[in-house]
């Protein structure tokens, strides 16, 4: 389908649309029209004998479709997800989907994760005496965390702490804040979270700096979180709907071709 055209026809279907009325119909130019039949987000077209493209309600119906997934979905998936369908694949058709759900599901639980690794963070008081004004040094750091200076760099590199270096020694210098994310590096590693939960941890304490807007901006991304859920549901809903109305020789129920069953 790489010009999203087939052969000539004669007839001209009852329920013809002109390019510029279906473009009309969800508010896009009619160059778009035509990069979605390219694309394959629209089904193939046929052309008159003079070369005028045929656009038809089963058109008009896909477009609609396409925009409905693209509201849960993204139009990189939606792209994916249509020109599989028109051209045949229904499997891969239901593999993007099923990938665009799981991105969800890796979401809520990563969000799930945080709000319980700060948990453990709150249940956990800082330990060790005030650091000096002049900032602890990376082995009086190991002391009070209970790691060694390996350790402490380490994290570094992985962009965890934030030490300063001092003027022409360049020797390492943690101030509060960064003693008591190391604190919190060691006690969540302790609890064998991985690296990427931590640096969120981290990344909400430093930003918010609150725990209850830390608590609040966790509870927000998760109801927005079920929001982009839904969306995506109708999506999908919508996708359903087209399959059983305008692609018959599949089986929704059975994702195989319908005219590769054999008795």
């Amino acid at each position: 389908m790489a010009t999203g055209t087939v052969a000539d026809v004669d007839v001209v279907p009852k329920d013809r649309l002109r390019a510029v009325d279906l473009a009309a119909t969800v508010g896009i130019s009619v160059q778009q029209v035509r990069n979605y039949v390219a694309q394959g987000v629209l089904p193939p077209v046929r052309r008159t004998a003079s070369g005028y493209r045929i656009f038809t309600s089963e058109h008009a119906r896909a477009l609609t479709v396409a925009r409905r997934l693209a509201e849960g979905h993204g139009w990189s998936r939606t792209r994916e997800i249509m020109a599989a369908v028109h051209r045949g694949d229904l499997p891969a058709a239901l593999a993007a989907l099923d990938g665009g759900h799981a991105e969800l599901d890796r979401e809520r639980a990563e969000i799930r994760r945080v709000l319980g690794a700060f948990e453990t963070v709150l249940a956990s008081p800082p330990t060790g005496g005030p650091v000096p004004r002049r900032g602890a040094r990376i082995g009086e750091v190991a002391a009070l965390v209970g790691v060694r200076t390996s350790q402490l760099r380490l994290w570094e590199e992985r962009g965890l702490l934030r030490p300063v270096r001092t003027p022409g020694t360049n020797y390492r210098v943690y101030d509060e804040a960064e003693l008591r994310a190391a604190q919190v590096v060691s006690l969540l590693r302790r609890g064998a979270y991985p690296f990427e939960i931590i640096a969120a941890v981290l990344g909400e304490l430093r930003t918010t700096g609150s725990p209850q807007r830390v608590r609040a901006e966790l509870a927000r991304r998760e109801q927005d979180l079920h929001a982009r859920s839904l969306r995506r549901l109708r999506g999908t809903a919508a996708l359903h709907d087209y399959l059983r109305r305008d692609a018959p020789g599949w089986s929704t129920d059975h994702p195989v071709p319908s005219g590769d069953l054999v008795g």
